[in-house]
């Protein structure tokens, strides 16, 4: 079936995506390389203002997506994993050829914008989903028009799936990150991850060099009954030294936001709606990383939609499911570190072949399991 616009076409857009963020793109991008009319609505006039995620990018995603274009400047590899117990004794952990690529995140999501519009695809910053009502073949959007395909790559409360009566995410981690422009840390060629039940239970805390200055971030178990904002103040001056942080540092920037914690959502797509990235819950119960499953899971359902409209392929709403990964494992882990963290085994077993074999796992290998 062909899209091309023409004077008898009742659609403005045969693709509407809700959020600029990496899954977004990686949708709009898919799809507008096969021609299709795509329109992507950012509520920011900046996309590289206000950012929740940490913009850490694994060896996968930097080499096998559009992300290995991304400009050298903004961005640090970093080679080694430096695990803390909760008495701050340490492991480092290696794996050969594995890498992570900390970057100058608001750089990234402004180069990201600028490759949305040299793929043709209609970016319309400073725009709010607020509405969408389902009509014959596809959605009328609040002050876009009609639209075969609607995303929703809206982030955590995403409001695209309270509208169109999707899936949404039940658990989540709550996080909050320090950055410090211009500083260095004492060891920057590592991964700083701190285990703490005290500050962070059901995550971890972490510091890391950027190519900018410092990050440093805690997050922990989010409890809807009882919230509690991360103690990251605390938490900097009790692991600060043992990470390399320099004194007196003063924050520039702060983020802070939900991280679901839970896996896919369940009823990701139907009806020519479809979730992707943080508002199909594509992001690791157990490291929270969540760019390289998203851009995977935002491209398959991009090309799939243009499959459909293009060629007469299957639903895009069946492979939106069958390219969600799973986590089995990685889910598995989540249920026992939220019911059996303990710092005591931590301090004991730091050192042992088990423990740094698990680590190594999460890490470095298996990251879609």
């Amino acid at each position: 079936m062909s899209t091309d616009p023409n004077l008898s076409d009742p659609f403005d857009a045969d693709l509407v995506i809700v959020g600029a963020s990496f899954a977004g793109a990686a949708c709009a991008i898919a799809a507008a390389q096969r021609g299709l009319r795509v329109i992507v609505l950012e509520r920011k006039r900046d996309p590289g203002e206000k950012l929740h995620t940490t913009g850490i990018i694994v060896k996968e995603a930097a080499e096998q997506t559009l992300l290995n274009r991304v400009p050298a400047a903004m961005t640090r590899r970093i080679e080694q994993v430096r695990l803390y117990a909760p008495s701050l004794q340490q492991v480092a952990l290696a794996a050969p050829g594995y890498y992570f690529l900390t970057t100058d995140t608001p750089a990234v999501m402004r180069w990201l914008a600028a490759q949305l519009r040299e793929n043709g695809v209609d970016l319309r910053l400073g725009c709010a989903f607020t509405d969408a009502d389902r009509v014959d073949g596809g959605w009328q959007v609040a002050g876009v028009g009609r639209t075969r395909y609607l995303v929703g790559a809206d982030g955590a409360r995403s409001r695209v799936a309270q509208r169109c009566g999707l899936g949404s995410v039940r658990q989540f981690l709550y996080g909050v990150e320090y950055e410090f422009p211009g500083a260095r840390l004492a060891q920057p060629d590592a991964l700083h991850c701190f285990i703490s039940k005290r500050y962070a239970p059901g995550y971890i805390g972490w510091i890391a060099q950027s190519p900018t200055g410092i990050q440093a971030g805690l997050a922990l178990r989010h409890d809807p009954t009882n919230a509690r904002v991360p103690d990251i103040d605390a938490f900097l001056l009790r692991v600060g030294q043992a990470g390399g942080l320099p004194r007196r540092l003063h924050p520039g920037h702060t983020r802070a936001g939900l991280i679901p914690c839970s896996g896919p959502v369940a009823d990701m797509a139907r009806g020519g709606a479809v979730l992707v990235g943080d508002a199909a819950g594509i992001v690791s119960p157990v490291t929270a990383g969540g760019i390289h499953s998203a851009w995977d899971h935002g491209w398959a359902v991009g090309r799939a939609v243009a499959a459909r409209l293009r060629d007469g392929g299957p639903p895009p709403e069946a492979m939106a499911v069958d390219a969600a990964p799973r986590f089995r494992t990685k889910r598995a882990l989540r249920w026992a570190y939220d019911r059996l963290q303990f710092d005591w085994p931590f301090d004991l077993l730091l050192y042992s072949p088990p423990l740094r074999w698990a680590a190594g796992q999460v890490y470095f290998h298996k990251r879609r399991a």
